[in-house]
């Protein structure tokens, strides 16, 4: 039965799942012996159902909400009826009725879980001779049984009576009235009259009563059983309450009973009933005299309340009902409510051969009638008893897992967590363990694991009791501590090789040191290109980079670093475009990671009164921050956030020979203030056009005046930041990470005045690049001050870099110049081509950041036919194939 609009339901089909009845009525004429009825739960029917057809003993024809709980149902709409009439064998489940059940001449008729109201008459009426019916577990507005209908049960009900007689038994013999909760108001709660009403059963009844004020002046009454009805008619085991007693509690032949003993002594009846003057005491709640005080073998007794909850014996209460019986009175059966039991094993802990204990804490109403099943996970039976403790010896060495089973007495289960049980082989304390680099995962900014991170991990130690405390001098003056077995994370400042020691002590006082030394180096990281943003500009904050003291800069690690720019919190290397201006003396600057030495490379060189800039490539630092320091003098520093490198994400690089992209003195002209420029670098000169960024070296000559250039990839977002600064009668060069633009393409412009740009591609960056880049203390390879200038038109080689290296990000300086000309570099052994990697200016110092290819672990640099060079050669990095 499925009335849903989805339902793809017909009357005219034969009533299955996937072609369900519309109607209920449809179902009820063809339906056959054994066959069930599913109702769709929730669904409501407009109709008048009759049900006339019969089952077989043993096969009935039965009508059910399709889920066959206690929270659901099926519902007609108000004011439709169900009739059973001239039927057999027949259960109803789950349907709820708003215009009432009527059992006519019908024999074996089961109503369970159902709701059935009537307006101001009676919901449920039973009658015209009908034999066997039993209406359980359900909740009902007023039940009429009459017409000689024999043997009826109302069992497990919660019956609401608002009428002059709430359950009403005209000549209907044998009728059990059990375990019901009835509420009412005004008239007689249940009344038995008729001479055929004879041999009938009130039990194990709970009857609230309440001070309303009727409309009706008839007197109120809770049992009443009339005089010609009196003939084998039983009563006992009831409970009546209520705030105020206004109703006579008993009346038996016409006569009234105020209380229960007068009941009993005058007519034999209700020797077990109790009248309860506070009705907040009573129900399924603690402390209730209906707990375990029925009749558990009186009539039409059920096995289940109107929950379908089991019969069940609170241990806490002695059992008061007949011969010992714990059933409750009404409709409703005390319950444990066994939420929970937890386990805890001491030791946990321990050599084979250890006596163990193992200890049970339930949740639930009724702890004391628990049985528990203890499994210690070691293949040996269960320990089964109702202690909350039990007591095991582990033969051998094993990881178990420990757990229990506690189970009430109406076989309700709740099972423990595992508890761990560490049984270990006999011996001396001995410590061992790994240092092993912690690497991120992943890239967003509240994961945080900086560069140079490491776990040492102690689980490999022998230790045949627990480990009470573990102390490990990380090698660097700095010291950790846990109180048990386990790893510790330290972040070092710096690369190198540390001696880590680890001692440990156990819960019996044993000591066991043990040490070891620890490499510890900067991983190979993927790029992330960012849209460039200005990280620290002094001049506004009125506090300039001067010689002598170190000016720490925060990144954009995760978090709110630096506001706007929740960037990952993981990042290892920042890639920076650093200009200095306005230089009180000559003077370089230095950049470094926080919390290390200061190197003694430098990143940019500047004349006093001038502006220079340069890409600087440095590691992350302690707390996500680099440091910036003047040799000497004052100046104001700018700093532009372009990308970054982290392990395990990000693009990796490729080198390539460098190669002119373009050069505005023989293509398209000087690049005039306020214009831009764009220009094809992917797709071109061996550039995927699949390429996400691309190192470039671009170059500045005839400016007309001092000005400043910035590369970017989207000509509609042009940032704030810049890249090169250009003066008038100089060549200037700076080295730019640019991401790609549309269609392949890079955007320039100047802000002022006008200049030639030269742009050189060094190397790209995509998903087909072929290595990642490794990070390095600054470290100076080569300066030809020790060794001799390099000449005009003579070439130099660089050693000391990673024979596996393909690629390396260096800083290179050209000082003492003898005149104008520039210094190319490129991979040892392969040829030289016509592109530039900085210009030389004589009585200069000019450093420039050069990405590069490496061969067999070197790189030449030449130098034009301009005049003769010192040249300096920093190592920033280096990329390898991964």
């Amino acid at each position: 039965m499925n009335n849903e609009a989805d339902s793809n339901c017909t009357d005219t089909g034969a009533g299955s799942k996937a072609v369900p009845f519309c109607m209920i009525s449809a179902a009820a004429k063809i339906v056959k012996p054994g066959q069930t009825v599913r109702i769709k739960t929730w669904a409501h029917y407009d109709e008048n159902v009759v049900i006339d057809r019969s089952g077989e003993p043993g096969k009935p024809i039965t009508f059910t909400a399709d889920t066959e709980d206690f929270s659901s149902a099926a519902y007609l709409e108000f004011g439709r009826s169900l009739t059973i009439s001239a039927a057999s064998h027949v259960a109803v489940r789950g349907l709820h009725s708003y215009g009432g059940v009527h059992v006519r001449r019908s024999t074996d008729v089961e109503l369970d879980r159902v709701y059935v109201a009537n307006g101001n008459s009676a919901g449920l009426v039973i009658g015209e001779g009908s034999v066997g019916v039993r209406a359980v577990r359900s909740r009902l507005v007023g039940v009429r049984v009459e017409g000689g209908a024999r043997g009826t049960v109302l069992s497990r009900n919660h019956l609401e009576v608002n009428f002059e007689r709430g359950v009403d038994v005209i000549d209907a013999p044998e009728t059990a009235v059990t375990n019901n909760t009835l509420v009412s108001a005004c008239g007689t709660t249940i009344s038995v009259r008729g001479a055929a009403s004879s041999g009938s059963a009130v039990f194990n009844n709970v009857l609230f009563t309440w001070p309303t004020n009727c409309a009706s002046a008839a007197p109120r009454k809770g049992i009443e059983v009339a005089a010609s009805a009196t003939p084998g008619t039983r009563a006992d085991y009831n409970l009546i309450t209520g705030p105020e007693l206004k109703s006579t509690p008993y009346t038996w032949g016409g006569t009234g009973y105020q209380t229960p003993a007068a009941f009993a002594a005058a007519t034999g009846q209700g020797a077990h009933d109790i009248l309860a003057p506070d009705f907040n005491k009573v129900g399924a709640k603690d402390g209730s005299p209906t707990i375990d005080s029925g009749d558990p073998t009186a009539p039409g007794v059920l096995p289940t309340d109107i929950y379908g909850k089991p019969t069940a014996d609170d241990p806490r209460v002695a059992n008061t009902g007949k011969d010992g019986g714990y059933i409750d009175r009404g409709a409703f059966e005390t319950q444990d409510v066994l939420k929970g039991v937890t386990l805890s094993i001491d030791p946990a802990w321990a050599p084979a051969g250890t006596a163990v204990k193992a200890t049970a804490v339930p949740e639930g109403r009724w702890p004391t009638g628990l049985t528990y099943h203890y499994d210690f996970g070691d293949g040996t039976a269960p320990v089964v008893t109702k202690a909350t403790t039990a007591e095991h010896v582990y033969s051998s060495p094993c990881a178990c897992v420990a757990k229990v089973t506690a189970v009430n007495g109406v076989g309700e289960k709740v099972s423990s967590f595992d508890q761990p049980a560490k049984v270990t082989t006999a011996g001396p304390l001995t410590t061992a363990f790994t240092v092993t680099p912690l690497l991120p995962t992943l890239s967003d900014p509240f994961t945080h694991r900086l560069p140079l991170t490491v776990s040492v991990d102690t689980d490999d130690t022998a230790a045949p009791w627990p480990v009470t405390s573990t102390d490990v001098d990380f090698g660097d003056g700095t010291k950790g501590h846990i109180d048990n077995l386990g790893d510790l994370r330290h972040t070092y400042k710096m690369p190198g090789t540390y001696d880590v020691t680890v001692t440990m002590e156990d819960a019996k006082g044993a000591k066991s040191t043990a040490k070891r030394s620890v490499k510890v180096e900067y991983a190979p990281s993927g790029y992330v290109a960012t849209e460039p943003f200005r990280l620290l500009d002094t001049r506004t904050t009125n506090a300039p980079v001067q010689g002598g003291t170190a000016t720490t800069v925060a990144l954009p690690v995760g978090g709110l670093a630096v506001p706007g720019h929740q960037l990952s919190g993981s990042m290892a290397v920042a890639v920076l475009n650093v200009t200095v201006t306005g230089a009180t003396e000559d003077t370089h600057l230095s950049v470094w990671p926080s919390g290390q030495p200061r190197p003694v490379t430098s990143n940019v060189n500047i004349k006093a009164g001038g502006t220079s800039s340069n890409t600087v490539t440095v590691p992350i630092g302690a707390y996500g921050t680099v440091s910036a320091q003047l040799n000497s003098g004052k100046a104001a520093l700018i700093l532009d956030f372009v990308g970054y490198y982290q392990p395990n994400i990000g693009q990796r690089f490729s080198p390539v020979t460098p190669t002119r992209v373009v050069d505005t003195r023989t293509t398209g002209g000087a690049l005039g203030g306020g214009q831009t420029r764009t220009v094809k670098v992917a797709g071109v000169n061996g550039i995927p056009a699949d390429a996400t960024a691309v190192a470039l070296n671009l170059t500045g000559t005839g400016a007309t005046e001092q000005a400043h250039v910035i590369a970017y990839p989207d000509p509609a977002k042009r940032p704030t930041t810049s890249n090169l600064n250009v003066e008038p009668g100089k060549d200037k060069s700076n080295q730019a990470i640019v991401p790609v633009g549309p269609n392949g393409t890079i955007t320039l412009f100047t802000n002022s005045g006008s200049t030639h740009l030269v742009v050189d591609a060094v190397g790209y960056y995509g998903k087909d690049g072929k290595a990642s880049f490794t990070p390095v203390v600054p470290k100076r390879l080569a300066d030809t001050r020790t060794t001799g200038k390099v000449a005009p038109g003579a070439t130099t080689t660089v050693s000391g870099l990673p024979a596996n290296a393909i690629g390396a990000a260096l800083n290179v300086t050209a000082t003492e110049s003898t005149g104008p000309g520039f210094l190319t570099v490129h991979g040892f052994g392969t040829p030289r081509t016509s592109a530039s990697s900085l210009n030389t200016l004589p009585s200069l110092t000019v450093p420039n950041h050069v990405m590069t290819p490496v061969g067999d672990g070197k790189v030449s640099v030449f130098n034009s036919w301009g005049g003769s060079n010192h040249v300096i050669t920093d190592l920033l990095g280096y990329f390898t194939q991964s």
